[in-house]
C-alpha cells in the first residue's frame, strides 16, 4: 500500500500538485509548496466545501488574524494544555511523538497517559526508527508557536481558527438579530508546531483549515432535515461498528442531534469529491484522548495507504469556550432564552437597613445602601467598594426579601458544536482514492471527479500543422473567456497527450483534426472510459460546463 504514497508523491511533485517548501535550502520540515495543480485544486475543495456548508445552511463568516494575545491561548486553555508527548533518540538525537511509534504495536495508543506510553516503549523494544538507538521517556512538548508584538507583548500563531469566533460572539450574536442556532464559519490557516512531521501533506506544521462553531440552545431540539437518513458509518468508544442512519444514531443515544447532522453532510461532502466512501468512518474519541475542551468529539477517518488518517473532526465544546472568554475578559458572552409566556419567578433580593448602616458608615452610608440594594442576592459575606477601600456589611445591616417579577426570557450561555476539516488531508486523500493504473497500457490515471479537477478540458490538434493548430488554440481561448480551465499541448502523439492528461485528472480532452476545418465539429474524449463523441464547436462550452457540474453524464451526449 505504501507503494501508493510513492508514487502519488512522485506524481505530485513532477506535474506541480505540490513539493517540500524551500528545496533549495534543504527543506523545513512540515512545510509545502501547492504547485499549479495543487493551488487549484485546493481551491476546488474550497468552493465545494462554501457551497455546501456556508450558502446552503446560511452561515456567517469571519476573517480573524492568525496572530493572538498570550491571554487568549490561556483563556482557551492551550497555554498549558497543547501538548504531546516526544521521546528523543540517545544516540542520534532526533524526537518523534511517541504515540506515532506505538501505532500498529499497541491496541488503543489513545488511551495510554505519560507512565503508559513509557511502559508500553520498553516492553515492545521500541528504539529510534533512524539508528535503532535506545529512547529517552517521554515527556510534554508544547506544539504552538510563539512570538512577540512590538517589543514585549508575548502571542502565539493560532493552533486553530476557533479562538477568533468565540471572542466575537456577542457582534455576531448581534449580527444574527440574536437569534440561536448561529453558525460561524472561518477558513484559514492553523499552525502547529509538531514534534516530527514526517507524514508529507498528513502532516504539517502551517496547514489549512476550514472550520464552524455553531452555537446552540442545549435545551431546543435540532431537526436533522435532509440528513435524516444519511447513513453513518459509526466506530463506538466502546468498539462497536455500526452503519445505521442519521436519525436512528440520534434516537438511540449514541450521537448528539447537532452532531449526527454535520456527520451527515460529511458523508455527502466527501462523497461529492469522489472520496470512496467504503473507506470512510465516525471513529468517537475515547474518554481519556478527548480534548481539554471537548464533551464528545467524532472523527471522520479516511482509509489510505498508511491506514486509518481523520480528516474532519466533529467536536461538542460545550459551554467550555465562552464560559473561560467570559471569565478572563469580564464580557457578557451570554444569549437570550426567550420564553414562549412571561414567566413570574420568585427573586432573592437585598433591602439595606439604614438604622444600622447609619450609625455604623454615617456619611457613606446612603452610598453604600445604594450599592447594597442593587447587588445580586449571595448567601456569603457581602463587601462593597467605598473611598477605594473593601469594606464588608455586616449581616444584620440588611435583609433578604423575595420578590415575585415577570420575565420573558433568561440568559445562558449557548453551547457550540464544532465541524473542524483539514483541508491539506482531504486533499491527500482524494489524490490516493482516485489514483489507479490501467490495466492495458499501465498508464497511471487520477479519476478526479469533474467539478473538482484543476483543470477540466485538454485541447489537442491532431497535427500541429495546416491550421489545425490555430484552430485548436482559438477552441481553447473560447472555453477560458467561459471560465472553464483549459490548456493546449501540440506535443507527441496523441495517445501519450492523453495519458499526460489522464495522470493529471483532467476529465475531458478536445481534439481538432481534419473533419473540423469541414463541419466545425470536434471530437470529446471522456478520461474515465476512453469513449469519444462528435459535437460542434458552437455547443463545446456549454457542455463542458454541464459535464463538470454533473448535469449530465458523457454517455448523455
Amino acid at each position: 500500500m505504501n507503494d501508493t504514497k510513492n508514487k502519488i508523491i512522485e506524481i505530485a511533485k513532477r506535474r506541480g500538485f505540490y513539493w517540500k517548501a524551500y528545496e533549495i535550502y534543504g527543506g523545513l520540515g512540515g512545510f509545502y509548496d501547492y504547485g499549479p495543480l495543487g493551488a487549484q485544486l485546493k481551491e476546488n475543495i474550497l468552493k465545494i466545501w462554501k457551497e455546501q456548508f456556508i450558502i446552503h445552511d446560511g452561515l456567517l463568516t469571519l476573517d480573524s488574524p492568525n496572530l493572538g494575545p498570550e491571554v487568549l491561548y490561556v483563556a482557551s486553555g492551550h497555554t498549558d494544555k497543547f501538548t504531546d508527548y516526544m521521546v528523543k533518540c540517545e544516540k542520534c538525537g532526533h524526537v518523534f511523538r511517541a504515540d506515532e511509534l506505538l501505532k500498529g504495536v499497541v491496541n488503543e495508543v489513545e488511551k495510554l497517559d505519560e507512565n503508559g506510553i513509557w511502559k508500553a516503549i520498553r516492553d515492545n523494544g521500541i528504539r529510534c526508527p533512524d539508528c535503532g538507538g535506545p529512547l529517552t521517556p517521554p515527556e510534554r512538548f508544547h506544539l504552538m508557536f510563539s512570538t512577540k508584538v512590538g517589543m514585549d507583548k508575548v502571542a502565539f500563531l493560532r493552533p486553530e481558527t476557533a479562538q477568533g469566533i468565540f471572542v466575537n460572539f456577542p457582534i455576531l450574536y448581534r449580527l444574527n438579530r440574536e437569534k440561536l442556532p448561529l453558525g460561524v464559519a472561518q477558513v484559514g490557516k492553523g499552525f502547529r508546531n509538531e514534534i516530527s512531521p514526517r507524514q508529507g501533506l498528513l502532516r504539517l506544521r502551517e496547514f489549512n483549515m476550514a472550520e464552524i462553531e455553531l452555537f446552540v440552545d442545549p435545551l431546543e431540539n435540532f431537526p436533522l432535515g435532509e440528513m435524516n437518513e444519511v447513513i453513518l458509518p459509526l466506530l463506538t468508544n466502546t468498539g462497536e461498528e455500526l452503519h445505521i442512519s442519521a436519525k436512528e444514531s440520534v434516537a438511540k443515544g449514541i450521537v448528539e442531534s447537532h452532531m449526527a447532522y454535520y456527520m451527515g453532510k460529511v458523508i455527502l461532502f466527501l462523497k461529492s469529491l469522489g472520496i470512496d466512501m467504503q473507506r470512510v468512518r465516525f471513529r468517537q474519541h475515547y474518554p481519556e484522548e478527548l480534548a481539554h475542551y471537548s464533551r464528545d468529539t467524532w472523527d471522520c477517518e479516511i482509509l489510505l495507504s498508511m491506514g486509518w488518517v481523520e480528516v474532519i473532526g466533529i467536536s461538542n465544546r460545550g459551554d467550555y469556550d465562552l464560559r473561560r472568554h467570559m471569565s478572563y475578559s469580564g464580557r457578557d458572552l451570554t444569549a437570550l432564552r426567550r420564553f414562549e409566556n412571561p414567566k413570574k419567578i420568585k427573586i432573592k433580593k437585598l433591602r439595606p437597613k439604614m438604622e444600622i448602616l447609619g450609625p455604623i458608615f454615617k456619611r457613606d452610608a446612603k452610598k453604600i445602601a445604594e450599592i447594597v440594594e442593587n447587588m445580586s442576592y449571595t448567601d456569603g459575606d457581602i463587601y462593597v467598594e467605598i473611598n477605594d477601600q473593601k469594606v464588608k456589611v455586616p449581616r444584620d445591616a440588611y435583609e433578604i426579601v423575595v420578590e415575585e417579577e415577570t420575565v420573558g426570557g433568561e440568559r445562558f450561555i449557548p453551547h457550540v458544536i464544532e465541524p473542524s476539516f483539514g483541508i491539506d488531508r482531504i486533499l491527500y486523500a482524494i489524490l490516493e482514492h482516485a489514483y489507479y493504473e490501467r490495466s492495458d497500457s499501465g498508464y497511471k490515471v487520477l479519476k478526479l471527479k469533474p467539478k473538482i479537477a484543476p483543470v477540466k478540458v485538454a485541447v489537442f490538434p491532431l497535427m500541429s500543422k495546416e491550421g489545425l493548430d490555430e484552430k485548436a488554440e482559438d477552441i481553447m481561448r473560447v472555453l477560458r473567456k467561459r471560465g472553464i480551465s483549459a490548456y493546449y499541448d501540440e506535443s507527441g502523439s496523441i495517445g501519450r497527450r492523453y495519458a499526460r492528461a489522464d495522470e493529471v485528472g483532467v476529465p475531458f480532452c478536445v481534439t481538432v483534426d481534419y473533419r473540423t476545418l469541414e463541419d466545425s465539429t470536434v471530437t470529446i474524449r471522456d478520461r474515465d472510459t476512453a469513449q469519444q463523441k462528435r459535437i460542434k464547436i458552437e455547443n463545446l462550452p456549454e457542455t463542458v460546463e454541464s459535464l463538470c457540474r454533473e448535469e449530465i453524464g458523457f454517455e448523455e451526449l
